[in-house]
């Protein structure tokens, strides 16, 4: 079980100068299980706030705690167990274009301290996408769609408890990201948290999950079972 919680979590940036702030005075708490959306214009935020929940930056101000420990503060084992946590997938996509399905996802495992159950558990996660055999196939050979499952089993290859995921189904046909949330669901029913940044209004709005608003880096609104520009 993990629960995520950011207390008046802020990140700035330097332009021309000055500070500016991408994230400001943000507290959320994320439970086991949940899953939720992250909404609000380009340059909320989003981006910036999926990658502090994941640890790979850190706030300037207040603290990202994966059950009750400050992830800014882990040090060794205990921060890559805390990293293991966390199934990312990024908004520009992180597959190695000149390797193979499988062993870009053989790569994951590797670093996910998976050595010995490696290759079964690419199987495994290739399976759990709906695109078993491919791991002979370079990402060049693959649709938009498959890519994108491609690299959601790359998250999912060392079983997270935790999945963040940045515009997962951006420029998508509706049928492709009817059969991506189909699958988030099946995983979320099991357990796994889900935060899924999007822009996808209609299916936010037809799934009725948890809505979480940024707006000019404040969070605006945090809607149980919301739509689409819910603020409360």
């Amino acid at each position: 079980m993990a629960e995520l919680r950011l207390e008046q979590v802020s990140k700035h940036y330097i332009e021309d100068r000055h500070s500016v702030y991408a994230l400001k005075d943000i507290s959320l708490t994320i439970e086991q299980g949940e899953f939720v959306f992250l909404i609000g214009s380009s340059g909320a935020g989003k981006t910036t706030l999926l990658k502090l929940m994941s640890g790979e930056l850190t706030p300037d101000e207040g603290a990202v705690c994966l059950n009750g420990a400050n992830m800014a503060r882990l040090i060794g084992p205990w921060r890559v167990r805390a990293t293991r946590t966390f199934g990312v997938v990024s908004q520009q996509g992180l597959l190695i274009r000149k390797r193979t399905v499988g062993d870009n996802l053989l790569l994951a495992a590797n670093a996910a301290g998976m050595r010995r159950k490696g290759r079964e558990a690419v199987k495994k996660a290739l399976g759990i996408v709906g695109l078993p055999g491919v791991e002979g196939c370079y990402p060049a050979e693959l649709s938009i769609g498959e890519s994108r499952r491609v690299e959601l089993a790359r998250a999912v290859v060392n079983s997270p408890n935790i999945l963040l995921l940045d515009e997962l189904t951006a420029n998508l046909d509706d049928d492709v990201i009817w059969d991506l949330l189909h699958l988030l669901m099946e995983m979320n029913a099991k357990g796994t948290t889900i935060v899924m940044a999007t822009h996808a209004s209609q299916y936010v709005n037809i799934m009725r999950r948890r809505v979480i608003t940024l707006v000019d880096g404040r969070v605006a609104g945090d809607v149980k079972k919301g739509k689409y520009g819910d603020l409360k």
